[in-house]
């Protein structure tokens, strides 16, 4: 389901950006022959809006987002765009659409700008014309419960020198089929690895975390780093910076291959894991499939039927806190 309205806004290199628009949402009027059609020049962010209990609304490190959106924008040769100027357009659609704006807890009106290249040619060079466009749909949580991943050694999201670290269109569409056949047998989402030695990058479309005591016998929280196959999620950043204010054990962005992770569990040094992303916040995981074999990721030794691990739910509840503004941050931004 989606709100009422929705954000337009044009470009031609001939004239540059037209006047925004916000107008009754519904279908957009597009050419055949446009890029976006034939060649994917499309790229989109995915941010949310939360209601504070006093009724005020606000976006989450909405900057983070935009920087993002001009990144990936880049790399597919659509024209720059006032990232400022922009995100107050978003508010203002927000404002138009504010009573979609849950007033649960957990509950969120989910943003989604999409830049498209819109110019009627075939020629493999960039599209001369393009749009802005913003809609939004109120949503509630994503993952009430631990999921099981099905680690993929035989296809890949993304490879060195490739585009993974963008948040492209064209990367989501090839990993549709691999993403529904694991469904087919059972398992949530594709846990992806990479290269010979089964390096473990990302979780279907979110960022994986492991906690675990490594193998220097230290508490660590470790991501994969940004070395350009991970998309630099804005949840990703979050989590990493909380925990590292925490202080608590060893937050570490590396390479962790899928047999040290196997190692893990054998030994019981595994603590728990997650995926983390606008949509879902994090979840919890509770098994891993790998060549051929299960392997059983605890999540709340001290509740059987816990959905989140202890330290999966102490960053989902500070990071939650704060995005419905019970916790003062500079990362809760007003529409106002």
């Amino acid at each position: 389901n989606f709100t009422d309205h929705m954000l337009c806004i044009k470009y031609t290199e001939e004239n540059g950006w037209e006047a925004p628009e916000i107008k009754p949402y519904g279908p957009l009027q597009i050419d055949p022959a446009a890029f976006v059609l034939n060649y994917s020049v499309e790229t989109f962010e995915g941010m949310k809006a939360y209601r504070a209990a006093d009724g005020t609304i606000n976006l989450f490190r909405p900057e983070k987002n935009m920087q993002r959106l001009a990144t990936s924008s880049q790399r597919i040769k659509l024209p720059e765009f006032d990232q400022e100027q922009f995100l107050q357009c978003i508010k203002e659609l927000v404002k138009v659409d504010e009573r979609f704006v849950p007033d649960e807890y957990g509950y969120s009106l989910y943003i989604r700008p999409n830049f498209i290249g819109t110019e009627p040619n075939l020629n493999l060079m960039y599209s001369k014309e393009a749009l802005l466009y913003v809609y939004l749909s109120p949503v509630g949580p994503y993952f009430p419960r631990t999921v099981k991943l099905y680690a993929n050694s035989q296809q890949a999201r993304a490879w060195p020198g490739g585009v993974g670290n963008f948040k492209l269109g064209g990367n989501y569409a090839p990993a549709l089929k691999p993403a529904m056949d694991v469904v087919a047998k059972g398992y949530d989402q594709i846990l992806w690895l990479l290269g010979d030695d089964h390096y473990v990058t990302e979780v279907g479309t979110m960022n994986f975390f492991i906690f675990w005591t490594n193998a220097d016998g230290e508490k660590e929280l470790v991501t994969a780093p940004l070395d350009g196959i991970i998309l630099p999620g804005v949840t990703r950043d979050s989590l990493l910076s909380l925990a590292r204010q925490w202080g608590d054990f060893k937050v570490s962005e590396r390479r962790v291959t899928m047999p040290e992770v196997v190692r893990a569990v054998e030994e019981g040094r595994m603590i728990e894991a997650f995926g983390a992303g606008t949509a879902c916040v994090v979840c919890s995981v509770s098994e891993i499939l790998y060549e051929e074999k299960k392997f059983a990721i605890p999540v709340d030794p001290s509740n059987p039927d816990a959905v989140f691990g202890p330290l999966t739910n102490r960053l989902r509840n500070e990071l939650l806190d704060i995005q419905y503004a019970k916790t003062p941050s500079p990362w809760t931004v007003p529409i106002q």
